[in-house]
């Protein structure tokens, strides 16, 4: 049976937040979102900007574009990822630590 400590649990847990967050919403990531969604941005009657997100295509294209545009679905996939790295190449456990160091920095700065 696979056993896992608690600190790393926490670990994989920040590590696939972060991961998904960068996915999702990074600057840095928007290559891959670019083939399957185009951002829009609008100012609405009080100067506020507001992001649009419009799906690209048909069939699998829009499909991909649907769970990219969905951060509890890139989510699943990422955890899966994430414990994937972990579980068959040990070696990538620093790769996870780094994420997930950003990710608690990325809560930090959320809650100052």
């Amino acid at each position: 049976m696979f056993e896992i400590s608690w600190i790393h649990l926490v670990i994989l847990v920040l590590a696939s937040f972060r991961l998904t967050h960068f996915i999702v919403f990074d600057e840095l990531a928007s290559f891959i979102r670019a083939p399957f969604l185009t951002t829009i941005y609008q100012e609405d009657a009080d100067g506020q900007m507001s992001q649009q997100i419009e799906i690209k295509g048909t069939g699998l294209r829009r499909w991909i574009g649907k769970l990219l545009s969905c951060y509890w679905c890139v989510g699943i996939w990422s955890s899966a990822l994430v414990v994937a790295l972990y579980w068959f190449f040990p070696a990538s456990f620093i790769f996870l630590v780094i994420l997930a160091v950003a990710g608690a920095a990325a809560v930090i700065e959320t809650k100052t």
